[in-house]
């Protein structure tokens, strides 16, 4: 790298770094550090009583440090939290060498360094339960500052709370802030318990293929992509759907499959690009049986995530108590916006649409125009957890019909904090009906819905095998880890958020540079300096310019030759000769005034 890319600390880091080498010291051991204690455990089993003090091994990085001549203080934070370490010169250095301490210690460790400790527990005159060093180790050196995060007064100064830092930056944002990574220990116990529930129900978990040749089971606009040696397009997978029912066909009585699907479509406080989603099939059963086998899944999973069957979520608290209300999706349009929807037809509800002023085109089809006006006048009014059933047949093409209306679809979609949770079927599982329903999607596609699901042949004919009446739901897990934690944006439940790309401050090349006259060793010195583009010079004093790059190479210690006012008011000129060239009417200055500067 570049030592004009570094700060000044990553330049001293990097210094210390070869400082310990010299001194013998591999600041990157392979060696294994043998732990046997986290700070957090230590703290919870101190005895006062105990007549021998504990030894422990511990490991950690440096976010703090006392330094009081011989004796000092730093605070270890290891995988678990923090915890206080003594250290002195004579129990780290019993010899008459003391570098350890006077040298490596004070002077080349840094905060962010990694080192094991191996000493005994006790406690201080202020009561704070820390480790006495008898053994220090250098375990990995930190070569960028850390942006620590410090506390005066209640007040908090220099925190790290940008979301675009944090999310692009998710390493840093664990390390120095706490209760980051408490969010992701419970969205790692909400899998577990999820899992251990469905296991200890029998059903088997699966994997399906990511990459398909046809993106089925949702409406949705895919990524796509391209096999070299097939010479074929394949789509990431939107959904698990068709493949999880192909498995029911097979023989499995109830399958599982907990993993990410990927929506070539726009991101928002809810929704990601690639998201991680468990969908389930159970065969002989219906929609009915898994509504009540959701509401008691969801109560099991925020009991074991927060100790009750409540969610506090930007200041509502959520209840996941079963059992849930039920309300038919017509129903719940009537209530909210006055229309009664049944028995309409897709021009009378696209007119409604209109009374509504929804912004409709086209395109949209009688299921979509119902979706836009649950959307914009339902949906975000659920704030706990509803059942949202009984959709219209032209909202789910995957659905059987009800059994006492065919217009209607054994569906629900579940609504919490005004958003959807999960979307279940009781499947249809009648092949002739799903061809005319695929053939459907087909018609709305070539009208320009871009999200109608293609007719997947394959899983047609797995279907005329027999399918047996089943009962199928997806749940998205980023949304639950979100209601179950409290958080109220996606992102800050996805360790690595999709981002847009980092901007960068756009650079000429060393050619531009060459072109008025810059050796190419000083291009980098000219852009430390501040003159990323050759047009940034155009209007500098040449005195002024010439200071400024020398001033960069006696920082940064340059083996590089600082240029004459003379040259630097060349480059000056031959900016303002092109200049004049492509500019009709600029002025050029006289090089011969420029160089008496």
């Amino acid at each position: 790298m570049n030592v004009l890319e570094l700060s000044e600390q990553e330049i001293v880091r990097r210094n210390n770094l070869n400082e310990l080498r010299a001194l013998g010291i591999d600041p990157y051991p392979a060696d294994e550090y043998p732990t046997d204690a986290f700070s957090t455990d230590i703290k919870a089993e101190y005895d006062d009583a105990a007549e021998e003090k504990r030894q422990v091994c511990i490991a950690g990085r440096i976010m703090s440090r006392r330094i009081m001549g011989k004796a000092s203080f730093l605070e270890l934070q290891d995988s678990k939290g923090r915890i206080q370490v003594y250290v002195t010169r004579d129990d780290i250095c019993p010899g008459e060498n003391k570098d350890l301490y006077n040298t490596v210690f004070k002077k080349l460790l840094d905060l962010g360094d990694f080192v094991g400790v191996k000493g005994f527990v006790f406690k201080t005159q202020t009561g704070e339960i820390s480790v006495h060093t008898q053994e220090l180790t250098v375990l990995a050196k930190s070569l960028k500052p850390l942006p620590i995060v410090k506390m005066k007064d209640g007040e908090v100064y220099d925190s790290f709370d940008d979301p675009e830092l944090r999310y692009r930056q998710r390493y840093v944002d664990l390390i120095v802030n706490s209760g980051v990574k408490e969010t992701f220990l419970k969205r790692s116990a909400i899998l577990k318990t999820l899992r251990a529930a469905l296991d200890e129900a029998g059903y088997t978990e699966v994997e399906t293929p990511i990459l398909q040749s046809i993106p089925g089971g949702a409406s949705a606009r895919p990524f796509i992509t391209h096999h070299n040696s097939l010479d074929i397009d394949l789509y990431l997978r939107i959904a698990t759907e068709l493949y999880l029912k192909r498995l029911i066909v097979g023989g499995f009585e109830g399958v599982y499959e907990i993993g990410k699907n990927f929506r070539n479509e726009g991101m928002d406080k809810s929704h990601n690009p690639e998201f991680t989603c468990m969908e389930l099939y159970v065969q002989y059963k219906d929609y009915n049986w898994m509504m009540a086998f959701t509401e008691k899944l969801l109560e099991r999973i925020c009991i074991a995530v927060n100790g009750s069957t409540e969610s506090v979520v930007d200041g509502k608290t959520i209840s996941f108590k079963a059992p849930y209300r039920r309300l038919p999706i017509l129903e719940a349009i009537k209530e909210k916006t006055g229309y009664d929807l049944n028995g309409k037809s897709e021009e009378e509800i696209r007119e409604i649409c209109k009374a509504l002023n929804l912004e409709i085109d086209d395109t949209m089809g009688k299921g979509k125009l119902i979706d836009e006006i649950f959307g914009e006048f339902c949906e975000g009014t659920y704030i706990q957890p509803t059942f949202i059933t009984d959709y219209p047949v032209e909202m789910s093409p995957l659905t059987k019909k009800h059994r006492s209306n065919p217009a209607l679809t054994e569906r629900f979609e579940l609504m919490v904090n005004g958003k959807e949770l999960a979307n279940a079927y009781s499947e249809l599982n009648d092949p002739i009906d799903q061809e005319e329903r695929f053939i459907e999607q087909m018609r709305l596609s070539e009208k320009g819905d871009d999200e109608a699901m293609f007719i997947d042949q394959d899983f047609l004919r797995a279907l005329q095998y027999g399918m047996p009446p089943t009962s199928g739901i997806g749940i998205g897990i980023d949304r639950l880890v979100m209601l179950m934690t409290g958080q109220t944006t996606i992102q800050e439940v996805l360790f690595f958020p999709q981002m847009r790309p980092e901007k960068k401050i756009p650079k000429d090349s060393a050619d531009k540079y060459a072109a008025i006259g810059v050796a190419e060793a000083l291009v980098p010195v000219l852009q430390k300096a501040g003159y990323n583009l050759v047009s940034d010079m155009k209007e500098v004093n040449p005195q002024k310019l010439q200071q400024q790059v020398g001033e960069v190479i006696k920082k940064y210690k340059l083996d590089i030759e600082k240029p004459s006012v003379n040259d630097v008011a060349e480059w000056i000129a031959k900016i303002a000769s092109e200049r004049a060239q492509t500019e009709p009417g600029s002025s050029m200055p006289n090089v011969s005034d420029l160089s008496k500067i």
